[in-house]
């Protein structure tokens, strides 16, 4: 790893996409206890929130191509600047009636990540070269939690002391420092270009969505890509009703403040550092389904244990066995749960995403991350319409121990339904563009 920091170039990504995402943290943690505090509205939570996840959806798996053919480095700087450039209005919303200001702004800028994150990933390899492309991202997943570590306590401290205001600057001055370095980059000329069709006889958008729809027969075809996006659409429900909910949460169950929420956050970030590690001990063995599976149970027990807390911590500190838990104030024992949620999370997700790498045949991985990716986000937004609607009804403790439940449910299927899980790649597919178009999914799957 040190040799490939040595490469200037790498570390000059490397600084910038972290610098970058530790501000978006800066956002996703000040702006929603920035809109609670001028609404006290959990419906206006779920629809910004709602407007950031819908880009992912719309055409999040198609932004790669345009990537390809652009020059990627320039593509980071152009999108960098663009996306401090829409913050400016941010400034504006000083009260409640000029919320909806912020609906366009998260949806533009949500569309412009859509370019970030695979230009970012495109341009690492011409970078670093073979070599180092293993390093570098282990490296890049170091960044990531570190971003996520003093990301959200730096947000909750904003948003705590300065507003909506302080978080957009801050979020601002993050793109722009991302795009200063990355200006400091040496310019490469791209090595290939992506072509929509290969073929005179067939149109270009007829193609492309032939193509997409063959990589979601591949995930109907392989028995262990269903079940992980079926885990995956189930977790992602559960994530969007906690990005709306936690926040309401902390205010209203734990009397906390921004600083606790980023403070949380942070936690989480530690407890991810440890897994990250754990990871890397494991090896393959991550990838068994009863690693799979106990991860994700005891990620939702904790939950469970965070979001009960409030009501059941006064007794749990009463019973003589448990005498010397009567120091330890509320907010420090959720910081704890935190901390500790964090390191079955990261095993969890980091094996279901190195099972998908070795069960999905090796042409159509782009395909089935591009999918993945639009799972995620329809369903996160799914997760955000249910708690604006049933959130004021049934309270947020009661959904978010429903999410909870959900990782439990989520463990039991991957223990019962994974099977082979081994870090081998599975055999290629037959080429399903040869195929007759007849050929359903439901079929393939049977």
């Amino acid at each position: 790893m040190i040799a490939t920091l040595r490469n200037r170039d790498f570390t000059l990504l490397w600084l910038g996409g972290m610098i970058s995402l530790a501000g978006d943290w800066t956002l996703n943690i000040g702006l929603p206890i920035a809109l609670f505090a001028l609404t006290h509205s959990i419906l206006v939570l779920s629809v910004a929130l709602a407007m950031g996840m819908l880009p992912s959806v719309l055409f999040g798996s198609f932004a790669g191509v345009f990537v390809d053919r652009w020059d990627r480095r320039r593509t980071l700087i152009v999108s960098n600047l663009l996306l401090a450039a829409l913050l400016l209005p941010v400034l504006l919303v000083r009260s409640a009636s000029l919320i909806w200001i912020i609906y366009p702004i998260m949806f533009l800028e949500s569309c412009l990540e859509q370019f970030t994150r695979p230009a970012q990933s495109a341009l690492l390899p011409s970078l670093v070269g073979a070599d180092h492309i293993a390093p570098a991202n282990s490296l890049l997943s170091v960044s990531n939690n570190l971003a996520r570590l003093f990301g959200p306590a730096l947000g909750g401290l904003i948003a705590g002391f300065f507003g909506l205001t302080g978080v957009a600057l801050a979020d601002g001055a993050s793109f722009l420092l991302a795009a200063l370095l990355i200006t400091m980059i040496g310019w490469r000329a791209p090595t290939s270009t992506t072509q929509l069709a290969t073929s005179t006889d067939e149109h270009p958008l007829t193609k492309g969505m032939r193509e997409w729809l063959d990589g979601l027969r591949v995930i109907f075809r392989e028995r262990t890509l269903a079940v992980i996006f079926a885990v995956v659409s189930i977790t992602s429900i559960g994530e969007g009703v906690m990005s709306v909910l936690f926040v309401v949460f902390v205010v209203t169950s734990l009397h906390g403040g921004a600083q606790d929420l980023g403070g949380m956050m942070s936690a989480q970030a530690v407890g991810g550092l440890i897994g990250g590690a754990l990871c890397g001990l494991l090896g393959t063995r991550l990838l068994s389904r009863w690693s799979l599976g106990l991860s994700a149970m005891v990620f939702g027990a904790i939950d469970l244990a965070i979001f009960n807390a409030p009501r059941y911590f006064a007794e749990m500190v009463a019973l003589p066995r448990l005498s010397w838990l009567s120091p330890v104030t509320l907010l420090a024992w959720e910081l704890g749960l935190f901390l500790i949620v964090g390191i079955p999370g990261v095993l969890m997700f980091t094996g279901l995403q190195s099972l998908l790498q070795s069960r999905a045949p090796e042409r159509y991985l782009g395909r089935v991350f591009g999918a993945l990716g639009a799972c995620m986000a329809l369903f996160s937004i799914a997760g955000t319409g249910v708690a604006g609607w049933l959130g004021p009804r049934f309270g947020a403790v009661t959904l978010l121990n429903i999410q909870g439940a959900g990782y439990i449910v989520v463990g039991a299927l991957l223990t019962l339904l994974i099977t082979r899980a081994t870090a081998a790649r599975a055999p290629e597919a037959p080429a399903v563009e040869d195929e007759p178009a007849a050929s359903s999914a439901a079929t393939d799957f049977a």
